[in-house]
């Protein structure tokens, strides 16, 4: 008898193991291939918009470091945006392992959501706060007026303006080109004084939450929230990194960022 109920008990704990390793396998994403600087597998973006995306981001890395990437998937595969978002950049290793200065702005048309992965390093730029901004105010309100590819670019230029080094600079026109026809508003100026505005006012609310011996700048290493407008511009034009061989440098993501949904 005890030895028949060994064996049952033995298993038992066998079929459990293959279910839980069955169930595991079920779960994990597949990803789309590291291709380029644009990974448009949902397809939201014309061939020109693509090629013309990946020339700024190209720019961008060249003259920065950081590694910028956008990314339209056909679906999350019963993930959250959040979790599925950090797992592709986690695969992808965007940015460098020293410096984890990657971005991903990913976007997932069938699902409605789209979030800003952001890298280790680029944390105290490219802050949670910065990223929602940039969701709600340049991305959203272009998809929920069907202009999907119009969000792509706007979303993905939001970010390089914010990481550009020169910050305020004077604008190339790309800003005043997507203001909308029959308008007497001045958009532009009014995103760049509402994203500062934003940015000043949870500035204020954390040194007042971390007031104390170890405020909150402490704590983030000396590092504050940089008092930034963006200031829309445009950059040269490079190589796409659409091929030869283009991939992530050791980079990671502790699930900073930002998401959204229209």
């Amino acid at each position: 008898m005890l030895l028949v109920a060994a064996s049952r008990i033995a298993w038992c704990t066998v079929l459990f193991l293959v279910s839980s390793a069955t169930v595991a396998v079920a779960v994990e994403p597949e990803f789309p291939a590291l291709t380029g600087r644009v990974v448009d597998e949902a397809a939201l973006l014309s061939p020109e918009a693509e090629s013309r995306l990946a020339d700024e981001l190209a720019a961008h890395e060249r003259a920065t470091g950081d590694q910028v990437v956008v990314a339209t998937v056909q679906s999350l595969q019963g993930l959250s945006v959040d979790e599925f978002g950090n797992r592709l950049f986690r695969a992808w290793q965007l940015g460098t392992a020293k410096a984890n200065n990657g971005v991903l702005l990913l976007v997932a048309p069938h699902e409605r959501k789209v979030r800003i992965e952001v890298g280790y390093g680029l944390e105290d730029r490219l802050t949670d706060a910065a990223a929602a901004v940039i969701i709600q105010s340049l991305v959203l309100p272009r998809f929920r007026a069907g202009d999907l590819s119009g969000g792509v670019e706007a979303g993905a230029r939001g970010i390089l303006e914010l990481l550009r080094p020169d910050q305020g600079a004077p604008s190339s026109g790309w800003a005043e080109q997507q203001q909308p026809s029959g308008t007497s508003v001045p958009w532009p100026m009014l995103v760049n004084f509402a994203f500062f505005a934003v940015l000043l006012l949870l500035r204020l609310l954390q040194d007042r939450r971390f007031r104390g011996p170890q405020n909150w700048a402490q704590r983030r290493g000396g590092l504050g929230y940089p008092p930034v407008i963006i200031v829309p511009g445009g950059y040269g034009s490079g190589s796409s990194g659409s091929g030869g061989g283009f991939a992530g440098g050791g980079g990671s993501s502790g699930g900073g960022g930002a998401s959204g949904s229209w």
